[in-house]
Protein backbone atom coordinates (compact mmCIF):
# COMPACT_ATOMS: atom_id res chain seq x y z
CA UNK A 1 0.00 0.00 0.00
CA UNK A 2 2.89 2.29 1.07
CA UNK A 3 4.01 1.49 -2.50
CA UNK A 4 1.54 2.15 -4.32
CA UNK A 5 0.94 5.56 -2.59
CA UNK A 6 4.43 6.99 -2.63
CA UNK A 7 6.95 7.32 -5.19
CA UNK A 8 10.67 7.55 -4.40
CA UNK A 9 10.52 8.94 -0.58
CA UNK A 10 13.46 10.66 0.72
CA UNK A 11 14.73 9.29 3.66
CA UNK A 12 13.38 10.99 6.32
CA UNK A 13 9.88 10.26 4.76
CA UNK A 14 10.71 6.72 4.67
CA UNK A 15 11.48 6.22 8.15
CA UNK A 16 8.45 7.81 9.47
CA UNK A 17 5.85 5.81 7.22
CA UNK A 18 8.88 2.55 7.95
CA UNK A 19 8.33 2.76 11.20
CA UNK A 20 4.64 4.22 11.39
CA UNK A 21 2.72 1.41 9.20
CA UNK A 22 5.65 -1.36 8.42
CA UNK A 23 7.28 -2.22 11.44
CA UNK A 24 4.26 -2.62 13.57
CA UNK A 25 3.12 -5.74 11.30
CA UNK A 26 6.47 -6.88 11.06
CA UNK A 27 6.95 -6.84 14.68
CA UNK A 28 3.15 -7.81 15.79
CA UNK A 29 3.44 -10.44 18.75
CA UNK A 30 6.60 -11.41 17.35
CA UNK A 31 7.67 -12.41 21.07
CA UNK A 32 5.19 -14.81 21.42
CA UNK A 33 5.37 -16.69 18.05
CA UNK A 34 9.44 -15.93 17.07
CA UNK A 35 9.73 -17.46 13.75
CA UNK A 36 12.14 -20.30 13.55
CA UNK A 37 11.18 -21.99 9.86
CA UNK A 38 13.95 -19.74 7.37
CA UNK A 39 10.67 -19.55 5.21
CA UNK A 40 8.95 -17.63 7.62
CA UNK A 41 12.10 -15.40 8.66
CA UNK A 42 12.96 -14.90 4.78
CA UNK A 43 9.35 -14.05 4.39
CA UNK A 44 9.20 -11.08 7.02
CA UNK A 45 13.27 -9.92 5.69
CA UNK A 46 11.48 -9.44 2.06
CA UNK A 47 8.87 -7.05 3.39
CA UNK A 48 11.76 -4.70 4.76
CA UNK A 49 14.01 -5.85 1.69
CA UNK A 50 11.10 -4.39 -0.33
CA UNK A 51 10.18 -1.32 1.51
CA UNK A 52 13.86 0.11 1.58
CA UNK A 53 14.00 -0.02 -2.14
CA UNK A 54 11.68 2.94 -2.19
CA UNK A 55 13.98 5.24 -0.99
CA UNK A 56 15.13 7.80 -3.36
CA UNK A 57 18.39 7.73 -4.18
CA UNK A 58 19.46 4.22 -3.21
CA UNK A 59 16.78 2.22 -4.05
CA UNK A 60 19.80 0.00 -6.41
CA UNK A 61 22.10 -0.38 -3.31
CA UNK A 62 22.82 -3.35 -2.06
CA UNK A 63 20.64 -4.53 1.12
CA UNK A 64 23.10 -4.10 3.96
CA UNK A 65 23.89 -0.77 2.71
CA UNK A 66 20.77 0.66 2.46
CA UNK A 67 20.36 -0.56 5.93
CA UNK A 68 23.71 1.21 7.10
CA UNK A 69 22.41 4.80 5.07
CA UNK A 70 18.59 4.51 6.75
CA UNK A 71 20.31 3.53 10.54
CA UNK A 72 18.20 -0.09 10.39
CA UNK A 73 18.48 -3.27 11.36
CA UNK A 74 17.60 -6.45 10.28
CA UNK A 75 14.57 -8.12 11.72
CA UNK A 76 16.48 -10.89 13.16
CA UNK A 77 18.62 -8.76 14.90
CA UNK A 78 15.56 -6.64 16.12
CA UNK A 79 13.83 -9.91 17.13
CA UNK A 80 16.76 -10.86 19.16
CA UNK A 81 17.30 -7.98 20.68
CA UNK A 82 13.28 -8.33 21.43
CA UNK A 83 14.16 -11.64 23.00
CA UNK A 84 16.92 -10.43 24.98
CA UNK A 85 14.83 -7.20 26.61
CA UNK A 86 11.68 -9.79 27.53
CA UNK A 87 13.75 -12.40 29.54
CA UNK A 88 16.11 -10.16 31.33
CA UNK A 89 12.75 -7.72 32.82
CA UNK A 90 11.89 -11.50 34.58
Amino acid sequence: MVSRQFRNLDKASFLILYKGFIRPHLEYAIQAWSPYLKKDIGYLEKVQRRATKLVKGIGSMPYSKRLDELKLTTQEKRRLRGDLTSTSNK
